[in-house]
């Protein structure tokens, strides 16, 4: 049995991958989520109880030689395809494509990550959209498009979920917080993601969630309003 180590639901996007992928191909684990402890790197000595890096999220394997750490997400949907076929796409133009579109998420899209910081519960009203951003939604559009479009959907890259689209998961959450201005295809696209099981018990959890961390809550709101917050916790 996998040990996914996570951080707060409402905030984490990078937890947000794995967690997803194992739930939606029902790929077992035991979750622990560990807070963030509040500001830059302040978790980091507890996160490396666990992770190497000090970084979530973490998959620790326990295999005959012990346990095995495996940290970053996109080392951990290599890892776990490994051992389940099903991560990526059996066809091979759609798994190229698949783990071209999973890598540009991984290393690109910084106005994204900046200006429209995770935060599930939250709604907020972008001040304005910099060129940075603007063109960030415009790679994302034509990037999905094209996906959806060559593969036929109504996943990136065909019919089932895959790692690709696990790694955009983030971005719908971003597009539901921030009213991100994609076309009907993208939104439609976003919406079906939003609408998975797996999606809902993780936006679930993140309402219910008690933790207010600063210098998460600063980020959201550095380019908007709030319209409305869901939260309960």
């Amino acid at each position: 049995m996998f040990d996914l180590y996570i951080a707060n639901k409402n905030y984490s996007s990078w937890s947000l991958r794995p967690w997803v992928l194992m739930k939606a191909l029902e790929i077992p684990f035991n979750e622990h989520l560990m807070p963030f402890e509040g500001g830059t790197g302040a978790s980091h000595a507890t996160f490396t109880r666990f992770s190497p890096s000090g970084l979530v999220p973490c998959l620790v394997d326990v295999t005959d030689e012990g346990e095995l750490a495996v940290w970053d997400s996109l080392a951990i949907v290599e890892y776990l395809a490994e051992q389940h076929a099903n991560v990526w796409p059996s066809d091979k133009a759609a798994r190229a494509w698949a783990r071209s579109a999973t890598a540009e998420m991984h290393s690109g899209f910084s106005a994204l990550r900046d200006e429209c910081s995770m935060n599930c519960g939250m709604r907020v009203e972008l001040n304005s959209l910099s060129a940075k951003l603007e063109a960030d939604v415009a790679r994302l559009d034509a990037l999905w498009q094209q996906g959806l479009e060559r593969f036929g959907g109504p996943f990136l890259a065909g019919k089932h979920f895959t790692a690709v689209d696990a790694f955009y998961a983030p971005v719908a959450f971003r597009a539901q917080t921030f009213n991100l201005p994609f076309s009907d295809a993208s939104r439609a696209y976003s919406d079906h993601l939003l609408a998975l099981p797996a999606m809902q018990a993780w936006y679930q959890a993140a309402l219910e969630e008690p933790w207010r961390e600063s210098m998460h809550e600063a980020d959201t709101l550095k380019n908007g309003k709030v319209t409305a917050d869901h939260r309960k916790g």
